[in-house]
């Protein structure tokens, strides 16, 4: 039997990340090391969106450039990985047996939110992937069952990697800011507390728990791959700190593992 993964969220940042020499940059570059090899990845984007969920099914999925007026740098990568249409066809028979109806697009890419995190972890790119849609419609109580049906999917060897932003207000968002906002290092301060303690009753109802909360997060999509990543670790889920920190002074890089309880 693989070795069960922990379940990890990630913050991915802007797109210039991969660009860049930050501290953010060379966490994800040593987190697949660290973390070891995957027999495949469910990467949970902020930047795909469905009422209900979805799941890439494409054997060759394309490298989505979901972003405009940044260098042509960027424009010019390519993330390669093979698809995972197996693991696709598993995510929704996981769904349905928990009454979870759920449907599979053959189109969908690999968008920023899953590409640039992967390019800088396993470069190589030849672990299979499958991008798992959020759904702002619904809240993150859903978010979190949603992650516990897709729970067994850590003893077959599979990385359920969340990637949004701990802290996302792009109205704030000042390029090259020093320093951190004050409401933002609040919001990220009772994330980490409220995940430390394992209240999982907490994300799920993070907008009435934290003053800060629609601040931090004016739109939920960038929070919700949280509440996926700590579901799919069990019903008493251990976070394990990974990553703190702030880039262009709102800009929250924090990230977790989670690990069953």
């Amino acid at each position: 039997m693989p070795t069960p993964f922990p379940t990890v969220f990630v913050s991915h940042g802007s797109p210039t990340l991969i660009l860049e020499d930050s501290p953010g940059r060379a966490f994800l570059a040593g987190l697949g090391e660290r973390l070891g090899r995957p027999s495949a990845v469910l990467a949970v984007s902020a930047h795909w969106t469905t009422p209900e969920p979805a799941v890439s099914s494409a054997a060759r999925p394309e490298t989505v450039h979901d972003f405009y007026g940044f260098p042509r740098a960027l424009f010019e990568m390519r993330y390669p990985a093979p698809g995972a249409p197996e693991l696709a066809e598993r995510v929704l028979g996981l769904l349905q047996a928990q009454g979870i109806a759920g449907s599979a697009d053959p189109e969908q890419g690999l968008d920023h939110g899953a590409w640039v995190p992967l390019k800088l972890m396993y470069p190589e790119a030849d672990i299979p992937v499958a991008q798992l849609s959020v759904m702002p419609r619904h809240d993150a109580a859903d978010h979190v069952a949603l992650g516990r049906a897709l729970a067994p999917l850590r003893d077959e060897g599979v990385l359920i990697l969340g990637s949004g932003g701990a802290v996302h207000n792009l109205r704030d968002f000042r390029f090259g800011a020093t320093g951190t906002a004050p409401w933002a290092d609040a919001f990220a301060r009772w994330l980490d507390a409220t995940l430390m303690a394992g209240d999982v009753e907490g994300i799920a109802r993070w907008t009435e728990r934290c003053p800060e909360a629609r601040v931090a997060h004016p739109t939920d999509e960038h929070f919700l791959p949280l509440p996926v990543a700590l579901g799919a670790a069990g019903p008493i889920p251990r976070a394990e700190r990974l990553h703190d920190g702030f880039e262009h002074g709102s800009i929250g890089m924090q990230a977790y593992a989670f690990h069953a309880g």
